[in-house]
């Protein structure tokens, strides 16, 4: 088979028609397809990230750091583009919203297993959200995949015990001898600081859409995304920083 096959289409290659009759809104009212396009496109950045975060991890395993830092590099750039589209969805004023969020029934974001593996894989790893996939589905069976696998922060930490540094404050005490390291470090704590800037607006558009509601999928709606903001993925490399 050819890797460009006679005849293919744009529409083909990007399977077009699957992609966009994905979109099936539940009731006539002209917002609800913004949110469903929101959503399902977070859905697919969530899965280029897991994707780009799984490649760092080998080359990190294989002290490949400076394509790494690439991988790392595009992962922040589309967090970056996740925390923007709130601003779109906040066009969604509380009455356009109220008007259709019956039909969303007990779905939310909060059962979003990309998300959940998403951090998993950078080293947030609360087995409770386990409980939130349905025993013998994909979305569980990849997320205990990814508790038991080795995180970015478990390749990043094995790869400075590797070269001999004995923490990573001596790390960046000595930046210039440890100078790959210190730059893995410092592409980590860009993507820590894009999650809690994306956790902090998707706070804001919770709130500004329906206020102190509980959330469809029975959490606490904003008080739980308020008690997520503090969340590290990599918290030794912000606690150096009172150190240095």
């Amino acid at each position: 088979m050819t890797a460009h096959p006679a005849g293919m289409t744009y529409a083909d290659y990007l399977q077009l028609p699957a992609l966009l009759s994905a979109q099936q809104p539940l009731s006539d009212l002209h917002d609800e397809m913004l949110f469903i396009v929101i959503h399902q496109t977070k859905e697919l950045w969530l899965k280029q990230m897991l994707h780009e975060v799984d490649l760092a991890v080998r080359l990190i395993e294989s002290d490949e750091f400076a394509p790494a830092y690439k991988a790392l590099a595009r992962v922040s750039r589309i967090q970056s583009v996740m925390t923007l589209s709130w601003d779109v969805l906040a066009t969604m004023t509380p009455v356009d919203y109220s008007r259709f969020r019956h039909v969303l029934g007990t779905s939310s974001g909060f059962q979003s297993a990309q998300f959940r593996e998403l951090e998993y894989r950078f080293g947030i790893k609360d087995p409770r959200y386990l409980d939130y996939q349905e025993g013998g589905s994909e979305g569980r069976a990849r997320l205990q995949a990814a508790l038991d696998a080795p995180s970015l922060w478990d390749a990043a930490d094995a790869a400075r015990a590797r070269a001999g540094a004995a923490s990573w404050l001596e790390v960046y005490r000595d930046s210039d001898r440890w100078f790959a390291l210190y730059q893995l470090a410092e592409k980590m704590v860009d993507i820590d600081d894009a999650l809690a800037g994306w956790r902090h607006t998707h706070l804001l558009t919770v709130e500004r859409i329906i206020g102190d509601k509980m959330g469809t999928g029975g959490s606490a709606g904003a008080k739980y995304l308020a008690s997520t903001l503090t969340k590290r993925a990599f918290p030794e490399l912000w606690s150096l920083r009172t150190e240095l």
